[in-house]
This record gives C-alpha cells, sequence and structure tokens, in this order.
C-alpha cells in the first residue's frame, strides 16, 4: 500500500511516501520538506530514493498549493517516482492535539475534523495547520481516504492522578484542564522498537523513552502502555528545550507580566519562543551550538547543558520511582540519537540503578545501538525514531479495516 505520511505546520510542510508490505517491510520511495508557506518565495525540496535532490522556489500561497507543489515532485518524470497519482492509496496525518476526544488514531470524517477544530485553543500553533493539511488533501486528492495520527494519543492511558493538576475541579469540567504529554507517536515507536531490539517482553516491561530534541519529552511506559510523560497541557512543560522553558513556578509568570507589563499573549511568546536554551545561553536555541560554545569555555554555554542534562537525569529517577523499577532507557530525537557526551553524563549519573555504562558503544550516532555493558541491570540503547513510518502503520492497519 502506498502511503503519502503528511505532517504540517503552520508555514512548512514535511512529508514522506512509504510503500507498505506489513509493519516490518515496507520501502521509503521519497521525502521531502515545503517551506515558507505563505511567504512572497516558498521552496520545495524533494528528495527521491536513488535520484538526485530537486529543489524549487516558488510561490506557496497556502498549505493546498503546497499539496500540489508535493504531488507534483512526486510525478515529476527526472525527480519523481509516481506514474499517477492513483497510485497513492491512503495519507496518514500527523495531529498534534486530540485532547480526550481519541485515544487511537482515527478515519477522517466530518466527525473526526469537527472534534480537531474543538482542540484548535489546546494547541493554537499546530491543529490549525494539521487541519489545513486534511482540507488542501481532500481538495486535490478528494477519493482518497485520510488517517489522523494524533501526538496525545499514546498518553491516554495515564491514570487520572498522573494527569490531573491539582487545581479547582471546576476548570477540568470546563475547560478540561490536565496534562496531556505529546510526542507519542514517537515514544510508542520506540518503546516497542527498543523492547524488541534489546530482547524485552514490550508486554512486561519498564521503559523510558527519552525523546530529545528541539523540543523534548521523556515517558514512562509500563507493559506498553505510557503511564506519565513530562510534557502536559501543552508542549511547554517538562524538560527545558530549545526556545521552551520547561517546568517553572507558575508565580513567576505573573510576576514577570506585572513587572514589564505583558499581556497574556506576549508571555506566552516569552515562554514558548525566547526561553529554553536560546533564553538562558543567549547563544542559540540549537544543543549543537550550545557545545560548540561550551568546548570554547563559554559559561551560559555549559549552565544551559548541565541543566538540560540534570533535569533528564531527575526526570529518569522520578519515572523509575513511579514504575517501582526500569528495564530500559532509551535515548532518540535528534539530541538523543546524536549528542553522545548528554548520553554519557545522563548515564554516569545512574550507577545507583546498577547501570553500567558502555563507553566504546556511545560512540555511535545514529544507529540502533545498546550502549551499556551486558551485566548492567538496566539497559540503555539508543534507539533511531522514525514517527512517519509508525504513522505510516496506523494508516495502512485502519484503511484495511
Amino acid at each position: 500500500m502506498i502511503i503519502l505520511v503528511l505532517n504540517c505546520g503552520s508555514s512548512s510542510l514535511k512529508y514522506q511516501l512509504l510503500d507498505m508490505k506489513n509493519d516490518e517491510v515496507y520501502d521509503l520511495l521519497a521525502k521531502g520538506l515545503v517551506e515558507r508557506i505563505g511567504m512572497e518565495v516558498g521552496c520545495v525540496k524533494h528528495q527521491a530514493i536513488g535520484k538526485e535532490k530537486y529543489v524549487k522556489e516558488m510561490p506557496i500561497e497556502d498549505h493546498t498549493v503546497g499539496i500540489k507543489a508535493v504531488l507534483d515532485a512526486l510525478l515529476d518524470k527526472e525527480f519523481g517516482v509516481l506514474e499517477t497519482l492513483e497510485d497513492i492509496e491512503a495519507v496518514g496525518h500527523r495531529v498534534v492535539h486530540g485532547a480526550e476526544e481519541f485515544v487511537s488514531s482515527q478515519l477522517i470524517t466530518d466527525e473526526v475534523i469537527a472534534q480537531i477544530e474543538k482542540c484548535v485553543d489546546l494547541a493554537p500553533l499546530h491543529n490549525p495547520a494539521n487541519l489545513l493539511g486534511i482540507k488542501a488533501v481532500s481538495e486535490v486528492l478528494p477519493s482518497v481516504p485520510q488517517v489522523g495520527v494524533f501526538d496525545t494519543a499514546f498518553h491516554q492511558s495515564m491514570p487520572s492522578y498522573a494527569y490531573m493538576y491539582a487545581l479547582p475541579y471546576e476548570y477540568y469540567d470546563k475547560y478540561r484542564i490536565r496534562k496531556y504529554g505529546f510526542h507519542g507517536t514517537s515514544h510508542k515507536y520506540v518503546s516497542a522498537k527498543g523492547a524488541k531490539f534489546a530482547g524485552l517482553d514490550l508486554e512486561n516491561s519498564k521503559i523510558i523513552t527519552c525523546h530529545l530534541g528541539n523540543g523534548s519529552s521523556i515517558a514512562a511506559v509500563a507493559n506498553g502502555k505510557s503511564i506519565d510523560t513530562t510534557m502536559g497541557f501543552t508542549p511547554l512543560e517538562g524538560l527545558i528545550m530549545g526556545t521552551r522553558s520547561g517546568s517553572i513556578d507558575p508565580d513567576v509568570v505573573t510576576y514577570i507580566q506585572e513587572k514589564e507589563g505583558l499581556s497574556a499573549a506576549e508571555m506566552s511568546k516569552v515562554l514558548n519562543k525566547k526561553s529554553g536554551f536560546i533564553g538562558l545561553s543567549c547563544i542559540s536555541s540549537d544543543a549543537r551550538d550550545l557545545d560548540e560554545a561550551a568546548n570554547a569555555g563559554e559559561p551560559k554555554a555549559k549552565l544551559t547543558l548541565k541543566k538540560l542534562t540534570y533535569e533528564i537525569t531527575k526526570y529518569i529517577g522520578a519515572f523509575t520511582a513511579a514504575m517501582n523499577g526500569v528495564d530500559l532507557i532509551v535515548f532518540t530525537g535528534g539530541i538523543g540519537e546524536n549528542n553522545s557526551r548528554l548520553r554519557r553524563r545522563v548515564c554516569e549519573n545512574l550507577t545507583y540503578l546498577g547501570v553500567k555504562f558502555d563507553y566504546d558503544a556511545n560512540v555511535v550516532r545514529g544507529v540502533d545501538t545498546i550502549i551499556s555493558l551486558p551485566d548492567s541491570k538496566v539497559k540503555v540503547a539508543l534507539i533511531t525514531t522514525n514517527e512517519e513510518l509508525m504513522i505510516a502503520r496506523d494508516t495502512m492497519h485502519i484503511v484495511q479495516e
């Protein structure tokens, strides 16, 4: 089954085209990125496997035009992989927020679209873009089935004592204020893949998955189900991230608002766009830049990276306690898969769990690897994530039902 996977942002869309034989047997046919949607000049970057990269600048007024540009690239005689659009049998969409409405991926219907629209207030930067992608596909490929795969769905197994906040209960009744968690597609994928790679039975296991990138979250996965995670009502809670503050004393928010005379929207921008790595380091939101600066002796870069290491270590300890043990710790995401020094520094603080770190194995980047020694009481692994494959799998199963 040939499936187009779309991940639509507010001004960009990432895509992959996969030929799914079954869950484990598939071919990646093409992948790419459309940038600067809605700006004067947009850009399509397309790569068919085994062919040269295709880059084209053009006006891309909206997501409908962007998706048409993707389809044109897939059909291109020189750079494409499709003979006809009829070869596309389904489209899978990443949808960031499904609130309590969706505990699993869903075939897109008018009712499902209406429910996604209800969640716009919970993810104002993401859900509108996801909806634009769904509607654009409906215009361009009206007869092709579409599936929504929700970032929040995997975490709907959390118990109420983990997801409820100690606020007046009326705010939950009125506005569904609670922890939802994100990166669920990645946490689900790497926990299952990691268990198999480490020789564990997923349904009888305690796994901590660390998805570390520009956005980061950690999840406690007991017997294949999420029981807690660091991100909350929005992706702002939890770890320090590229531009997000992570968890802070809530009174800090009102204090700064009053001192600086900021509106709620302006304060939200501070917390989501001006904090985290960029805010604390005053250098960059990219961990690679911070590594370079720290190596050069820059004190704020060192502080930022030490804080990230500390928080990862702290949450691993907390989630180990919550599950009364841990069998496997997984590092994934752009930072988790590529920053060997971060993995080392975290694991050197986990000797109390019986972690015995394999320094030689840890030198790898982006390759599935066990980075603990054979006699380590807790296994540690680098596991590459593939959210697009997870979306394609769910799409295949739902369309074939």
